[in-house]
């Protein structure tokens, strides 16, 4: 419970202090494609869920509303770009106020209700709403909000992202009964963790989307729950931490039954805040260890692993909402202007690592191994480090991708070139036995089969299992004679062998 008190903490910092931004000077430099949006209320039958404004005993079939942002050709003349307050009316929904005026949008949630925020609502976004998607197939990036926090907390991220030809699709952040979490427990993790499931099942429904090249994105709490979705799920082929709670509540992320760090494998950056001052954590009891303390990426061994610490930026600015309405802490927070700088580079070391890991970009990979000053950033701007993965193994299923794009051809040859390689390959008896015979008894890969079965038999010259294997898979083809020379040769080495000794008996007759 003191973790959730230290992240409410630097959620709501409430220090009235006026800021001075928009979208324009965010400055967020948009890729070759116009951005489309849409969203809509579907369903989760599975799970059940209570309205509890409805003030009744009603449980109804778990709602997920959807937000999805995606790469168009064009505009529509039809079609005028959204405002800031048509993404707000989608925060009004997902807090489940849907009928609350506009007008009172900013005295009901979270942000102070002055001119400079007012102005906010009417400002201008790159989204158009229901443009038809450009041609092709696209990448996917599921992002998980903050802790309860709406679908469109960081629309700016997002249709900066679909604009350079991402498909981005989210769902609020909500407990797992109702639309409140129960304080950052394992429990609402694990919902937090399946509603992203569900969502990249419900992407795959798009037919211009990547379903191979699967990323999650999390912010706060959301930087949580992507890791253990990670874990269980081995689709999602990177993960972007914005901030992520991975950070601060790594031991809730222990409780789950699925936790299992050796299983995030794959390229995983993390960008975080500032080092807290003195002051704010002894007037706000915030735990010092959170400055230096990381022990999720300490404890990562088979990743690809980048982090940045942004000396301008505290945890709210992490999120497009946050930078243009939250209230400022005179105790910590830079200037607008230095604010508006690290949240773009945020957005830009987003992409860049997307775009190496799901686009194979050799530019975007250069950017992010890089010195941040070799990338034109000055040295008081961003920490940097990053880290290897530690040598993979190299196993039998390694092997087995191999041998199949070649056809299961020059087999033998193949094993003696990877044993060079890697000296403790082993192709075990069994597991070849194994393949061997799922391969033959499957009518399109039976010829795969048999030579999967001469290389054992090659390998393992004294096993009259495998001869006797050989044997069934020559008479499953239909080459009696084939099938007995083998039948004979496994009976030689196991005179015990019955069914050797009846397949003969049989096929002698």
């Amino acid at each position: 419970m003191r973790l959730l008190a230290i992240l409410i903490v630097l959620l709501i910092q409430t220090s009235l202090v006026l800021g001075q931004t928009s979208l324009k000077e965010i400055d967020l430099e948009n890729g070759d494609f116009h951005v489309g949006f849409k969203h809509y209320l579907t369903t989760d039958s599975t799970r059940t869920y209570k309205r509890i404004y409805d003030w009744n005993n009603k449980s109804i079939p778990r709602p997920i509303p959807i937000s999805i942002w995606y790469p168009s050709g064009k505009t529509s003349d039809n079609t005028e770009p959204m405002n800031v307050l048509d993404y707000m009316e989608i925060l009004k929904e997902e807090e489940e106020w849907e009928y609350l005026p506009n007008d009172q949008i900013l005295n009901w949630f979270y942000y102070p209700n002055n001119l400079a925020n007012q102005n906010h609502l009417g400002e201008q976004t790159t989204a158009q709403y229901g443009i038809r998607p450009a041609e092709g197939t696209f990448p996917v990036v599921v992002y998980a909000p903050s802790y309860q926090a709406s679908s469109i907390e960081n629309f700016a991220l997002c249709e900066y992202l679909a604009s350079h030809g991402y498909v981005v699709i989210s769902s609020p952040s909500r407990g797992a009964e109702n639309r409140f979490f129960e304080g950052g427990t394992p429990k609402d993790l694990e919902t937090q963790a399946r509603d992203i499931e569900f969502l990249i099942k419900e992407v795959r429904k798009l037919p211009y989307v990547e379903t191979d090249h699967i990323a999650t994105m999390g912010f706060s709490f959301g930087g949580l729950s992507n890791v253990l979705s990670q874990m269980r799920n081995e689709n999602i082929m990177a993960i972007v931490s914005l901030d992520g709670s991975i950070k601060y509540q790594y031991d809730t992320l222990k409780k789950s039954p699925f936790f299992n760090v050796d299983k995030v494998d794959v390229p995983f950056i993390h960008m975080a805040q500032k080092n807290i001052p003195e002051q704010v954590m002894a007037e706000d009891k915030i735990d010092p260890e959170l400055n230096t303390k990381f022990e999720f990426y300490d404890s990562l061994t088979n990743s690809k692993a980048y982090q940045l610490k942004f000396r301008n930026m505290t945890h709210s600015y992490f999120s497009t909402l946050g930078v243009l309405f939250q209230s400022r802490d005179e105790r910590q927070d830079k200037s607008d202007s230095e604010i508006m700088e690290s949240y773009r580079l945020v957005s830009q070391y987003a992409l860049n690592f997307l775009d190496a890991f799901l686009k194979n970009d050799p530019a975007a990979l250069k950017f992010l191994n890089n010195d941040p000053s070799q990338n034109g950033i000055a040295k008081d701007v961003l920490d940097y480090q990053t880290k290897e993965p530690k040598e993979k193994g190299f196993g039998f299923n390694d092997f087995n991708e191999l041998a199949a794009k070649q056809g299961y051809n020059d087999l033998y040859t193949l094993y003696q070139s990877l044993v060079k390689k890697h000296p403790a390959l082993e192709l075990s008896e069994g597991k070849l036995n194994n393949l061997g015979l799922q391969l033959v008894f499957n009518p399109k890969t039976s010829v795969s089969g048999i030579k999967i079965l001469l290389l054992a038999t090659t390998l393992y010259p004294n096993s009259s299992n495998l001869f006797d294997s050989l044997a069934e898979a020559y008479l499953f083809l239909g080459d009696t004679d084939k099938a007995i020379l083998s039948f004979q040769k496994s009976l030689d080495l196991n005179p015990q062998n019955q069914n050797a000794i009846d397949r003969l008996g049989h096929l002698r007759k």
